[in-house]
């Protein structure tokens, strides 16, 4: 028996359509093994709270053994994991195919799904997942003004804490009815697709919710870093919530509804010759891992799944066919990266940070820890404080370092931490530092 693996981690496909992962016995039964061996490492309590979690209820615990754990307790566990995955692909050495086979985050997921079949959801986390219904019935002209002003007010934030359990102090997104989709269609014109190694040069963006409604400037850089690349570039024509947020509810029922409205029309670019990206990480890892997984022999999930990059994947292979424009105007001057864990876990490397040290005169420096955001995390009156317990280690780096530019792959992890740091202005999307490099 091996201490450890050395082997590269694999995932199994989330069964969650048999009747074994509805069982609730079989899921204490998981529960108890995985923490026990989780409880003779603790290489991962620095990670996120599932982890001390775990360990105060075993350290309090009558036998100081996971035996002595309440299992109606299990759940608390739960409560603190945001599927993240850094335990599984940075920290775990009994990932598959080691014989102990834990994937803690999908043994999370699965307790989340029994609790979410059992009990639901509060009306909060259900309104904050239903992202295509909150976001577009508060982006309406004049309404978005209306709720911007109302979030910025200390009086009105203090009554949503109290009738919603929405942290009053933590920031939430701007709103606004000239969206992502509105802005990019007069900027999108017909260039010729250069297929470059993997790349066609046909790509389409998925615009995501909040890059739709929160961020939908980001659109218009990618239009012009790609278009000045020589990169056909479209808007996906419809689409839908990528799910994410209700996987981490474990709503999965309103996670295959979604998949079912989106993956046609993914598809469907795809035999059309096009590419697929995203500007927002969570979205591009539910189409490049979560879904395969959930539906791993859907010809239509698997072929998505292959056409889907990272932004910024997508541009260091172009340039690594030597297809990237390198002439830029400007520097980018000293930048502060924090890596998105969703981004972390595609495996990719680097590659922001690549491309932008490209840009002369520019350094870029990555910080690979958590945000704690996770999207509602963050804002939840229950969870703010340990998001912000979560974040700063890299508070503190990036206010050490006083750069003059901070960026996140994720709008909402750089939120998050420009809110916690002294030393940021603001927080910033790659693409837009790259669009300015290139003068455009």
């Amino acid at each position: 028996m091996r201490e450890g693996s050395v082997d590269a981690p694999t995932r199994h496909p989330i069964a969650w359509k048999s009747e074994a992962f509805w069982d609730k016995d079989s899921l204490n039964d998981e529960l108890e093994r995985v923490f026990d061996v989780c409880h003779g490492c603790r290489r991962c309590v620095s990670l996120c709270d599932a982890f001390p979690t775990l360990f105060d209820l075993i350290d309090e615990s009558e036998t100081l053994e996971v035996d002595g754990v309440d299992k109606a307790d299990f759940g608390k566990v739960a409560d603190q994991c945001y599927l993240c995955d850094l335990c599984y692909l940075t920290k775990c050495p009994y990932v598959p195919p080691h014989e102990f086979n834990v994937d803690f985050p999908h043994l999370m997921l699965r307790a989340k799904a029994q609790r979410f079949k059992e009990d639901g959801a509060s009306v909060r986390d259900k309104t904050l997942t239903s992202t295509d219904r909150l976001l577009s019935s508060t982006s309406i002209p004049l309404v978005d003004i209306t709720v911007n002003a109302l979030n910025n007010s200390s009086l009105f934030r203090k009554a949503l804490s109290a009738t919603l359990d929405i942290h009053h102090e933590a920031p939430l997104p701007k709103l606004h009815s000239k969206t992502l989709r509105k802005r990019v269609k007069p900027l999108l014109t017909n260039l010729p697709a250069q297929a470059v190694g993997e790349t066609t040069g046909k790509v389409a963006l998925y615009a995501t919710c909040y890059g739709n409604y929160n961020s939908p400037a980001i659109g218009e850089d990618f239009v012009k870093v790609f278009q000045h690349n020589g990169i056909h570039i479209d808007i996906v024509p419809k689409e839908k919530c990528c799910g994410m947020p209700k996987l981490e509810l474990g709503d999965l029922d309103s996670v295959a509804a979604l998949k079912e409205a989106n993956i046609p029309v993914l598809a469907k670019l795809v035999d059309e010759g096009y590419d697929l990206t995203a500007p927002i990480p969570s979205c591009v890892l539910m189409y490049k891992q979560e879904l395969p997984l959930m539906y791993p022999d859907d010809p239509d999930v698997l072929k998505v799944q292959k056409a889907f990059f990272d932004p910024f994947e997508y541009l260091w292979l172009r340039h690594k066919g030597e297809a990237l424009n390198t002439n830029f105007s400007s520097t980018l001057g000293d930048v502060a990266y924090q890596v998105a864990c969703h981004q972390r876990v595609q495996n990719i490397g680097l590659k922001t940070r690549d491309v932008l040290n490209l840009v002369n005169d520019s350094e870029v420096t990555p910080y690979e820890r958590c945000s704690g955001h996770d999207g509602t995390y963050a804002v939840k009156k229950e969870t703010r404080d340990k998001s912000v317990k979560i974040a700063r280690p890299t508070v503190r780096k990036i206010d050490a370092q006083a750069p003059d530019r901070f960026i996140s792959d994720c709008p909402m992890a750089g939120e998050h931490i420009a809110n916690l740091a002294e030393n940021v202005q603001k927080a910033e999307h790659p693409m837009t530092l790259l669009r300015e490099a290139y003068g455009l």
